[in-house]
């Protein structure tokens, strides 16, 4: 996997850094959240972190984001947008309508179901997931494991924020195969 921060200006990301949140006790005691909504808000640190997305998928010659509910729909949908390519929804169970595959996962605090259109991928996608936090890794292994089935090969895994106390990225290793994990800011 690739290293954190590959070449991205400092100068960027601590402009990121300074717009996320600290909210401390939520969703549930003992947990320390970090608000993007602040980030989203200012259009210069947004585009910036569009900016470096799509440039993730031009680097890893992405022809398809998934972008993993809720937050990385924004960050993954946007950055799809502006690098001209294709963006594919990873929602929680029962939002999407046909035939979805689905998996179950732990959380840092409980467990949870996503799911991917069964047709959303195909063997020629080349896939970049994003989201915005990597804690435990359950949600990004989940997500890895319902591209699998539809024969697309993943690039690479973007996130913003990586909660590197929880060891998420080890947990990933055997699910990206070798494809690179990017985190921005590691905390």
């Amino acid at each position: 996997m690739t290293t954190t921060n590959p070449v991205f200006e400092e100068a960027t990301l601590d402009l990121l850094r300074k717009r996320i949140q600290e909210v401390p006790e939520y969703p549930i005691p003992g947990v320390l959240f970090r608000d993007i909504t602040p980030l989203l808000g200012d259009p210069v640190a947004f585009g910036a972190l569009t900016d470096i997305f799509a440039s993730l998928c031009d680097r890893y010659e992405a022809t398809t984001v998934v972008g993993i509910e809720a937050r990385g729909f924004i960050l993954g949908a946007a950055a799809a947008a502006r690098a001209g390519v294709g963006f594919v929804p990873a929602r929680k169970a029962g939002k999407l309508p046909g035939a979805v595959r689905s998996r179950t996962y732990q959380l840092a605090y409980g467990t949870d179901t996503v799911e991917l259109k069964e047709d959303a991928l195909c063997t020629s996608d080349r896939v970049l997931v994003i989201d915005d936090v990597l804690a435990s890794g359950g949600s990004a292994e989940a997500v890895l494991d319902l591209i699998r089935p539809s024969g697309a090969t993943v690039v690479g895994l973007a996130v913003l924020i990586e909660l590197r106390f929880l060891k998420g990225r080890e947990r990933l290793a055997p699910a990206l195969g070798g494809a690179p994990l990017t985190t921005l800011l590691p905390m």
